[in-house]
């Protein structure tokens, strides 16, 4: 080989190792700087923000990974919340992530959580699009997902009209005639909420009731009627109902429906690392929001089956005045 073409490649070469040395090392210091977060809160509603905002003022280092599907997004007016009465769901999450998003110690990143996994220091988790972030300690706040019924125009109208909750809504359909989709024994007490808030209560039972015969017996007596049929369509205008029609045909006005509702977790992670779940399908949690598993916590309705905004945002509090407390455990050695 020439002399001049000979220290030329060689100069190229020894170029090409320094530059990747150099990318190399960058890159390791890079994962080597990875950062520990002290928390990670999955789920950025309103249980999620709370956690977040305790923790934020305790000088800890968060990051909520939040997908933005919360299970309340469809419902046009949030209610039985101190000075937020009435106010769009959506529109009380954007102030309160405003007001989370003040506190330097609070990252967010917009994404889903897809996977999670015990490391030494903690947890290491995983979102769809490849992310990994690390941190000591786990917040799930990550809800639940209903499951509706094959029912037409079921799912337009829920959370305007279709609706769960008697303190949430029951105040807006007071008086109204209102049906309720359920049934069992065990749909008594519910019965009796709604029973207070409007005279004029028809429980329809989605085919042959497997209530006894006496109860529902007590159930006419006191002015309710029992309806063993099923529903095929709900007709609206814009969510809100206005008549039922049945599977053999007939039709009956009403103003508003209750349907107590299945549902699966939003986010299968929490079983994944071990979290005991409870008979009805919840995250199963101590007095402080703490799983089964150490170092992690669930709080609002992924371990609640009383949805309310203001359970949820108590929830979010105690879990992370619980996880501040044991990161400050290894401040006095």
């Amino acid at each position: 080989m020439h002399r001049r073409l000979f220290i030329k490649t060689g100069s190229l070469a020894y170029l090409s190792i320094a530059v990747s040395s150099v990318f190399l090392k960058n890159n390791h210091m890079e994962i080597s700087k990875k950062k520990l977060y002290d928390t990670i809160i999955i789920g950025g509603s309103y249980a999620g923000l709370s956690s977040a905002m305790t923790l934020g003022r305790s000088l800890r280092n968060v990051l909520v990974i939040d997908s933005g599907k919360p299970c309340n997004e469809q419902t046009p007016h949030s209610h039985n919340f101190l000075t937020r009465d009435g106010m769009p769901p959506g529109k009380i999450a954007e102030i309160a992530r405003e007001e989370v998003s003040n506190y330097p110690g609070i990252e967010f990143y917009n994404g889903l959580a897809a996977s999670g996994k015990k490391i030494s220091e903690g947890f290491q988790i995983t979102t769809s699009d490849g992310q990994l972030f690390e941190s000591k300690k786990l917040i799930f706040a990550t809800g639940i997902t209903d499951i509706m019924p094959d029912i037409t125009g079921f799912s337009a109208c829920w959370g305007t009209s279709v609706i769960h909750c008697p303190y949430c809504h029951g105040y807006e359909f007071k008086g109204k005639k209102t049906a309720i989709l359920a049934d069992g024994d065990n749909v008594l007490h519910f019965l009796s909420l709604i029973k207070n808030l409007t005279d004029d209560v028809t429980l329809i039972t989605s085919g042959k009731s497997s209530m006894h015969i006496d109860t529902i017996a007590k159930l006419n007596r006191n002015g309710i009627n029992v309806v063993q049929k099923t529903v095929s369509e709900i007709g609206h205008n814009d969510g809100y109902v206005n008549q039922l029609t049945f599977s053999d045909g007939a039709t009956e006005n009403f103003e508003a429906i209750y349907a107590p509702l299945p549902f699966r977790q939003h986010c299968d992670i929490p079983k994944e690392l071990g979290c005991e779940m409870t008979e009805t399908g919840h995250i199963k949690v101590d007095a402080t929001q703490k799983t089964s598993i150490d170092s992690i916590y669930a709080v609002g309705d992924n371990c609640n089956p009383l949805r309310a905004l203001s359970l949820s945002v108590a929830a979010g509090t105690l879990a992370a005045v619980k996880v501040n407390a044991e990161l400050a455990q290894d401040i006095l050695l």
